[in-house]
């Protein structure tokens, strides 16, 4: 559009509003719509049936909670437990759906220092918490860069072994948090080693 990335309330408003749109479309309307996002006369010329569940993206608690609102279930990311603990109380507090699942961030490869190696290279940028991840809006910024990034950000972002046992222990852990799924998402380039070695190793201790 031209605009300035807007502020948060702005994002969330216009998202608020988009889900209700896609709703109404959902539900076989032609809908019309003036507000932070203009549509006008739309339709969905084929339903899909069952229709697809509207899921809430959040990181922060209070994100979470207002999601709870209108979502069919609520998807977040790794982070500290009490958060995410604090997160899923309030989502069920809220009247949220009973659909929970989780992203987990994680880099493996033969040795420690290959796994850090691929999530201080891949994944450095997505290490910070809100407010600032909300509002970095060009790659360009200084907080990106690799000047000032410490191995524990990383760390926190992460999870960083060598080791899959330990790694599917750590995953068992947050998805026993209260979790319906876990996504696991390894942040090296190459997927091909992780799929094998995952598929042979850790999946195997989360479904036993």
């Amino acid at each position: 559009t031209g605009d300035a990335w807007p502020r948060k309330e702005v994002r969330q408003a216009r998202l608020e509003e988009c889900v209700s749109v896609i709703s109404r479309l959902l539900d076989g309307e032609t809908v019309s719509h003036d507000g932070l996002v203009t549509v006008h006369e739309a339709r969905l010329w084929e339903v899909a049936d069952p229709r697809p569940k509207l899921i809430a993206p959040a990181i922060s608690v209070e994100t979470a909670v207002r999601g709870a609102a209108w979502a069919d279930g609520l998807a977040t990311i790794n982070q500290d437990p009490a958060v995410l603990r604090e997160m899923l109380a309030r989502w069920d507090d809220a009247g949220g759906a009973d659909h929970k699942v989780l992203q987990v961030h994680v880099s493996w490869a033969p040795t420690d220092d290959e796994a850090y190696a691929i999530a201080y290279d891949q994944w450095r940028s997505n290490v910070f918490a809100p407010p600032a991840c909300w509002d970095l809006t060009v790659p360009s910024f200084d907080a990106v860069s690799r000047e000032g990034i410490t191995p524990e950000q990383v760390h926190r972002s992460v999870i960083i072994s060598s080791d899959l046992g330990q790694l599917a222990e750590r995953i068992h852990d947050l998805a026993s948090l209260g979790f319906d799924a876990v996504y696991l998402h390894h942040v090296g380039q190459e997927q091909k080693p992780w799929l094998e070695a995952a598929g042979a190793s850790v999946l195997p201790q989360l479904t036993s």
